[in-house]
């Protein structure tokens, strides 16, 4: 089957027969070709429903949880993301397509290294990179519009919160290793002395590899 069928379906069976319809995110995902961000030994599997290990006990999520998690963080092509968590670099083409700038964070260097090889090969550049404990943010490019972090997270890190914008969205899975429940947090003017409100939503139950670092 050709590679373009085997996108339709993916896109046809796992996404939208779950709910997700939104135009720019079913087009975005019809036009990154994830097969290339996929192991060469599993690109047979590259359109299946479950998430494939990548290396270094790492992986590339299903396709549905890539769909909603962009989804859920409603981008625009002006905003400024934040993404905690390169792994491969799929979720990184989606989130260059639809936004002005993307701001990644892996703390394994060679997955770094090598998602950046296959971004640069599909010229994208408007992504910038950096090895580094993703929990603790990027202050140099604060505040975000958007941050997304790709692994589970046993409670939510500060600095991401203080580091995004007003009416700013947070997308991250938060418990335990083996369970967990993906959130939407969008950061809102407080009426309180706190410096800000957290609106928080459930989106799903969901099982993403552990976040590492400091405010993990």
């Amino acid at each position: 089957m050709k590679s373009r069928d085997t996108t339709s379906s993916m896109i046809s069976e796992q996404i939208v027969s779950r709910g997700i319809k939104d135009p720019s995110v079913l087009k975005t995902m019809a036009q990154v070709p994830r097969q290339r961000f996929v192991p060469v030994e599993l690109r047979e599997h590259s359109f299946s429903d479950h998430p494939l290990g990548i290396g270094y006990n790492q992986t590339i999520s299903q396709p549905y949880i890539v769909a909603l998690m962009t989804f859920a963080l409603d981008l625009k092509d002006s905003m400024s993301v934040l993404e905690v968590g390169t792994g491969s670099g799929y979720q990184t083409a989606i989130l260059a397509e639809l936004s002005a700038k993307v701001y990644t964070i892996e703390r394994i260097p060679e997955l770094s290294e090598k998602a950046c090889s296959i971004l640069q090969s599909l010229c994208y550049d408007n992504i910038f990179y950096k090895v580094s404990d993703g929990s603790v943010g990027w202050t140099e490019h604060a505040p975000f519009d958007r941050i997304i972090v790709t692994a589970g997270a046993s409670q939510i890190p500060g600095p991401l919160i203080d580091q995004l914008n007003m009416n700013g969205i947070l997308i991250i899975p938060v418990g335990s290793k083996a369970n967990q429940i993906l959130y939407r947090l969008t950061k809102t003017e407080s009426n309180s002395s706190r410096k800000y409100g957290l609106k928080i939503d459930k989106l799903t139950n969901c099982v993403f590899v552990p976040l590492v670092g400091q405010y993990a």
